[in-house]
């Protein structure tokens, strides 16, 4: 295959799993954050250098493309392991050697833990279940961070004294609950999300009838976070794997609004520099100036705010969570204080996933996947930071 036959297939940008064929035959399994981006990367002119003479020779053979979305590129890491399990793929197995993949396993102990096992050290009459085989081990670990702070669990570091506050705190679990945080991770890594949110929402519903709202609030706030995965520590990796990847010298900011229903109204500022998430340069922001949910009217409240402290140096680029409002408000926030920035604004669908970036199209080629990542952060910072602020406000 060529990338002259590459370009007629109409690859999305979207995260998911893309299969190199030959004929019916899977020749290798995939999984991108953005299917269109990933395989036109082994068409590039410096593939034997970069990816070495087995992919080159995989993709000489190949004679078609396919490929499956996923929500998340959580979702298409774990379905990248099934895949690989299923069909296993020669040239997976040519790149690395079996012995050095992953493994997610619960054991047999009770209360289960949810343990990462090399594939040299997996003796199978230790655990109960056992999924992968995962590819790649710093994603791996990045995903099980994201999976356990929505279903909690225990693994062989319930010792160590970083992690023991964290421990005490699943200990206070009921033994049924823990149970179900296990029985949901199970049903993850086989695929099955959708079930998952099903029974979520019988039970939160059960909870709220029976007037036991903490649980129902806990429910509800893993039903969240299952639709609103944040991927960021994946796309990072994931853009680091990529080693066609090229960025010119940057800082990126984001902006987000959080609130309900117009209460605690906050602002979040996140960093992107040089294509490297920059928690330091973090900025909160109260809203100050708004009472209801005007959200063109905090941006540009925190827009003025931010661009008062030119001591924090200037971005080279400002990414807005929004559409055309947004866009429009933040140019007139920079015309106000007489800078030339350029501006793009990311549009969400109704489960608030990307869907589009408007702005300058040259700049949004350039600096796609670090928009997304910059705004993603965003996203995922203005919750956590709102979510704060509520507490703090119902405990008064």
């Amino acid at each position: 295959m060529n990338s002259q036959q590459l370009k007629k297939i109409g690859l999305p940008d979207k995260p998911g799993v893309y299969f190199f064929k030959m004929g019916e035959k899977i020749l290798y399994i995939g999984k991108a954050t953005s299917l269109r981006d990933r395989v036109r990367s082994y068409f590039s002119k410096d593939l034997i250098s970069t990816r070495g003479p087995a992919v080159l020779d995989m993709t000489v053979k190949s004679d078609n493309i396919d490929w499956q979305e996923t929500d998340s590129v959580l979702e298409a890491l774990i379905l990248e392991a099934n895949l690989i399990k299923k069909y296993k793929p020669k040239y997976n197995t040519k790149e690395k050697d079996n012995k050095s993949f992953n493994y997610v396993c619960t054991n047999k102990e009770t209360p289960a833990k949810v343990l990462i096992v090399r594939g040299r050290n997996l003796d199978k009459s230790l655990y109960k279940n056992i999924f992968g085989p995962f590819p790649n081990g710093a994603l791996l670990k990045d995903a099980m961070k994201i999976i356990r702070r929505i279903f909690p669990y225990f693994d062989n570091d319930s010792n160590k004294k970083n992690n023991r506050e964290f421990y005490k705190q699943i200990g206070l679990v009921p033994k049924d609950e823990y149970n179900e945080n296990i029985k949901n991770i199970k049903l993850l890594f086989s695929g099955k999300k959708k079930s998952i949110i099903k029974n979520l929402k019988i039970r939160m519903t059960a909870f709220s009838k029976s007037k036991d709202f903490e649980n129902a609030a806990r429910i509800r706030d893993q039903i969240f976070a299952l639709d609103h995965i944040n991927d960021v520590s994946l796309i990072k990796d994931d853009l680091l794997e990529d080693k066609n990847s090229k960025l010119e010298s940057s800082r990126i900011e984001a902006y987000d609004i959080a609130h309900m229903g117009g209460k605690n109204m906050v602002g979040v500022m996140t960093v992107v520099l040089n294509g490297e998430v920059n928690k330091n340069e973090y900025r909160k922001f109260i809203i100050r100036t708004q009472d209801n949910a005007n959200d063109t009217g905090a941006l540009e409240e925190i827009l003025s705010r931010r661009l008062r402290h030119t001591e924090w140096g200037l971005p080279s680029l400002i990414v807005v969570d929004g559409s055309t409002a947004q866009v429009g408000i933040a140019k007139r926030v920079l015309d106000r204080y007489q800078f030339d920035i350029p501006i793009v604004g990311v549009v969400k669908d109704e489960r608030h996933k990307p869907k589009a970036i408007i702005g300058d199209e040259k700049t949004i080629k350039t600096y796609k996947k670090y928009i997304l990542l910059a705004n993603n952060e965003a996203h995922r910072f203005a919750i956590t930071f709102h979510k704060r602020k509520r507490s703090k406000s119902f405990l008064k």
